[in-house]
Order: structure tokens, then sequence, then C-alpha cells
């Protein structure tokens, strides 16, 4: 992995160390630079894991992926720098009540004078890393998060849009997992029709205001909490504003 085109990548200036303000900075670049998609699986490409894979798609060919991928190459990224990390299983939210099976996404833990939770690799979820052992909601970007005990092993993320409404996003454990471990999940996120990553096309990004997002053939804007929704009438109308917005050229 070149570190400086990885870098390049992500839109990172500075210097680079092992320390909190260097987290914060990488884990916000990142997410403002590399969109969370899934357009191989809808290309009939495979996705394996492998980070050199990871590498050549996301820094070489300008593109995104989605947590294996994303979080699997960021995870390289900051051993190289420094940092102790380590790879954790989450299970998301079905909306009713429940979560998915283990190794159904991917986060990472970045150990520093306190634990942090770090994810480049969920789509619409924290810019900011997000304290594990705190007490208190965390306020970042028009949101309120918090990490709280589950059950068992697990920890809970939740979000707040400010109304006082918590609503869940994933549940993790703090075990410290490998790579191919998430294999049978990837192959199944991949492959099922049942699974969000197989029945639409996504491309989402996040930005200081807001988020862009290409679902299928909807385009999507949210500024400043306001919600903008324009049909493209083709996919070449589809394929223009994946280079426009995202700078991906399939």
């Amino acid at each position: 992995m070149d570190l400086k085109k990885y870098l390049e990548r992500i839109n990172f200036q500075g210097n680079v160390e092992p320390d909190l303000n260097t987290l914060i900075e990488l884990h916000k670049t990142h997410l403002f630079n590399v969109p969370f998609e899934n357009l191989d699986i809808h290309l009939g490409r495979k996705i394996i894991l492998d980070t050199e894979e990871f590498y050549n798609k996301i820094v070489l060919n300008n593109r995104g992926g989605f947590c294996y991928e994303l979080n699997g190459l960021f995870y390289k990224l900051l051993r190289e720098i420094g940092f102790k990390v380590r790879m954790v299983s989450a299970r998301v939210t079905n909306g009713k009540g429940d979560f998915g099976k283990d190794f159904d996404h991917m986060a990472l833990i970045v150990n520093l004078e306190d634990e942090w939770l770090v994810d480049v690799g969920f789509g619409d979820s924290f810019i900011l890393p997000v304290k594990i052992q705190s007490d208190a909601p965390q306020q970042q970007f028009g949101f309120l998060y918090k990490v709280e005990k589950y059950k068992d092993e697990y920890l809970k993320l939740s979000r707040s849009s400010g109304d006082g409404v918590f609503k869940d996003q994933y549940i993790f454990t703090l075990k410290e997992r490998k790579l191919e471990e998430f294999n049978e999940m990837c192959i199944h996120n991949q492959t099922s029709p049942t699974t969000m990553f197989t029945q639409k096309r996504i491309c989402t990004l996040a930005a200081s205001d807001g988020r862009k997002t290409l679902s299928n053939l909807k385009f999507i804007v949210t500024k400043d909490g306001s919600k903008s929704e324009t049909d493209l009438s083709s996919e070449a109308e589809y394929s223009g504003a994946l280079k426009k917005y995202f700078g991906i050229i399939i």
C-alpha cells in the first residue's frame, strides 16, 4: 500500500501521527471523499476480502465500497500509521427491534487513551469517531450519538436528530476479529436477494452540510436538514451523475 496515494485519495492534509487529532481528520476526510457504494454487486463483480483488491479499487480506481472493503482498507491505513486498531463484528438493526447476524457489518475500535468506535463503511452514520466509554450523548454535525451497554457482551450504537428519540443503528462487541471471519457474511450480503445490497444500487457521500446519494435512478441531496429528490431518466444520466458527484466512471 502506498500511504501517500491513499492520503491523497482522501484529501488528507498535514502530518500523520497516531494520535486523536489525526484519527479525527482521517475519519472525516475519508467519509467526505470515498463513497459508500455497492455498484460492483449490480455489475456482477464478485467482492473478495483482500486488502490489495480493496486498495486497487478504492485508491487506484477512485471507487468506494461497502463496509468490508472500506473499513478493511482503513484498518490497514491506521495500522501503517501506528494506531492500535482492531476489527470488530457488528449486527445492523433490521428496523423491527432486532439485529442481523454476527459479521453482518465490520467496524473498528481504536485504542488511544480511550477506546473509539471508528467506521467509514456504514453509509449514513457518524462523521467523527465516537468515544465508547462515555456517559453522555456525543454531538456532531447535527446529530447525537451514544454507545451504551446492550446485553451479554454487546454494546449498542444509536442516533438522534435532536428530538430526544434515539434510533438503533447497530450492536457490536469489543472482541478482535480477523478479516477472513467476515467472509461468509460478505458472500451473503452480495448474493442474497433479502439484503439491501442486492435490492438496489446505492452510492452515497457525506458532506459537512449533508449528503449526496444515488439510489437506483433517484438522486437525493440532503443539505442543512432539507432533502430534495430528482428522478433520473436513463442509465446515461445515471452514469453522468456518478461521474459528476462521486468521481466514479464505470
